[in-house]
């Protein structure tokens, strides 16, 4: 239903696991899909929008954030 007030979370919403963070990226950018970039203390994204992960197996390895059309934060996150 339509809302006049409604505003999007914060924070991410959904994670769509794929085997391959950079292929994602480039194919939803072929999409018209643009990513996030953040460049917080604990949050650097590269030049793609991907956040890479080099911590001994803790955490995903890769990951990306994007936006739907009503502002909802998406993400594609590669495990391993």
């Amino acid at each position: 239903y339509h809302s006049t007030d409604y505003h999007a979370p914060e924070h991410t919403v959904l994670n769509f696991i794929v085997d391959d963070v950079d292929d994602a990226v480039d194919k939803l950018g072929m999409r018209g899909v643009r990513m996030e970039h953040y460049d917080l203390p604990d949050i650097k994204t590269d030049a793609k929008g991907i956040l890479r992960n080099d911590n001994g197996g803790m955490g995903p390895k890769a990951i990306a954030w994007f936006k739907d059309p009503a502002g909802h934060i998406l993400s594609v996150l590669q495990e391993k």
